[in-house]
This record gives C-alpha cells, structure tokens and sequence, in this order.
C-alpha cells in the first residue's frame, strides 16, 4: 500500500513540476519552430510571421471567395478576441490567401478586415505563398466552380497557434469551438 501512496505521490509530484500549457486545440508536443516569412503590405510596409516575445500569433490560410470555412474562422476569431477583452490587444490575427491570383494585397487585406478592424489579411507572390504554405503543411487546389462564383479552392482549413517566441503550439481543426481558442490565447497571454 505504501508503494501504491509513493508512486501516485510522485506522479502528482511530476504532473505539477510541468509548466508547459495544456491545450484545448491539438497540442503540439514538442512545440515546432516555424520560419520567419515577409509579406508586403498594402501601404508597402513588411509583416512578418515570425516572433514577438510575448505576442501570439494566430494564422489561417485561405481565400476571400470561399462560401464556407474562411467566413466561419473568421467570425470565430472575432468572438474570440471578444472574449479576451483587452488582453486581445497583443495577439496578432493573421489570414493568409491561398488564391494570390485573385486575393491581391489590398483584397486580402480588406477582407481580414471587415471581421474586425485588427485582423491583418496577406498575400504574396506565388514563390512566398508556397513557401510559408509548405512551412505550415497546407494544401490547396482549384477546382471547377459555376460560371458566376468562378473556380474555388479546396484548401486546408485549421487555425494555427504560435506562441511569442514563434512556435507552432497548436492546431485547431475546422470546427473546433472558437472558445478553445480563447481559452489556450488566454493561457498563453
């Protein structure tokens, strides 16, 4: 019986020296370092994708004629950011275009934005797009649409979570509660 009140007290021991968050997303464990990608902006200022000691960064990769998944990340996001009250003010919002041909700089920018006046929208050029796009493990592919919406794009559709100092923490899946990511921002801010 002793043994038994030593390993449980030692694993109680073990489980409260781990000072690493738990994550309602997909925890990725260890946490990824990701590359440090630059965009040009609309006004011709750099974004960067990268760290900001102490500034989370929230990224989804999409397009702005998507009918579906983009316009319901995006709204998640604003509840999110709703929930963090002022706290929200050091997260950065990041949505990404996968359609660079359509989505210029200042289309990607305005679309972000029409969810909420913080949210940063990017595109690049296609060597950069691919770039970051292969860093993340995202995929997308046109595909035939009607004559009036044009082609469509299937494309990855999770949210990723880096913390400050530029690492992928966690993922979280098209349909995940927008709470859980409040919750893990909140942990982390």
């Amino acid at each position: 019986m002793r043994g038994l009140i030593a390993w449980a007290l030692a694993g109680a021991l073990l489980t409260g020296c781990d000072s690493r968050p738990r994550f309602e997303g997909v925890a990725v464990d260890p946490p990824r370092d990701m590359p440090t990608v630059a965009f040009t902006r609309q006004d011709g200022s750099r974004y960067t994708l990268g760290p900001a000691e102490g500034r989370p960064l929230v990224v989804f990769f999409g397009y702005t004629h998507c009918p579906d998944v983009c316009p319901t990340t995006l709204a998640d996001w604003k509840r999110a950011k709703a929930e963090l009250g002022d706290k929200a003010a050091r997260v950065r919002w990041v949505f990404v275009t996968v359609d660079p041909d359509r989505d210029s700089v200042s289309v990607a920018e305005r679309y972000a934005r029409q969810y909420d006046s913080t949210f940063v929208g990017l595109s690049g050029d296609a060597p950069t797009t691919a770039k970051v796009m292969e860093a993340y493990g995202v995929a997308a592919a046109r595909e035939d649409g009607t004559p009036g919406s044009g082609y469509l794009v299937s494309h990855s559709s999770q949210v990723f979570l880096l913390d400050g100092a530029g690492k992928l923490v966690a993922l979280y899946p098209f349909g995940t509660r927008w709470e859980a990511l409040a919750a893990d921002l909140a942990q982390l801010l």
